[in-house]
């Protein structure tokens, strides 16, 4: 039942996620909260390995949601289901390419679905910002609803400003990614 399950929450976060793996987020947030397979905090997690090792992030985390839940079978069915729509609607455009090439509804269509998923990567991006800069009444000793993460917010501002730094803006991305993943462990000490 749980195969089941998973394949068609990700058949619907595939279908719907329109923008690319940024645009799952939002999708996965609601995901965690109505199933409980992950928290918050396990969200920013996968977002950060996913956003860090090669392949597409909706299906990096596919993978690791159906793994947690049902092993490397729920993995793949995981996976199945995220790339199950976008297969369909390809399969079906290339039927009537030839058609939809020139039509003026089709392109309207897609004027109106650029506002939509820059929204959609919009609010993912603040959900990011919130789960890794902030500490919620859970995880702070104040009890207020949001707390600075203080460590956080220092190494996403060193970030920012090496990458404005004329002789550090050029540097391969992977560098600055592996220097705030050491402070992060260091800070966590």
């Amino acid at each position: 039942m749980i195969y089941l399950r998973l394949f068609f929450e990700f058949f619907k976060i595939g279908l719907f996620s329109v923008g690319g793996g940024l645009a799952t987020i939002p999708f996965l947030q609601d995901l965690g909260a109505r199933t409980g397979w992950f928290t918050a905090g396990d969200l920013a997690d996968m977002i950060a390995v996913s956003e860090s090792t090669p392949g597409p992030i909706g299906v990096n985390m596919s993978t690791y949601v159906g793994f947690t839940c049902g092993g490397p079978l729920g993995a793949v069915v995981g996976v199945l289901g995220l790339v199950t729509p976008s297969i369909l609607v390809i399969l079906l455009v290339s039927l009537f390419l030839k058609k939809f090439r020139d039509s003026r509804t089709v392109d309207g269509v897609f004027q109106g679905l650029r506002p939509a998923s820059t929204a959609l990567i919009t609010a993912a991006g603040l959900s990011v910002a919130q789960i890794a800069l902030f500490q919620t009444a859970q995880e702070s000793q104040s009890g207020a609803a949001l707390t600075p993460y203080w460590p956080a917010i220092a190494i996403a501002l060193v970030v920012f400003v090496c990458m404005r730094l004329p002789k550090l803006k050029n540097l391969h991305p992977i560098l600055y990614i592996a220097a705030a993943a050491a402070a992060g462990v260091i800070f966590r000490l």
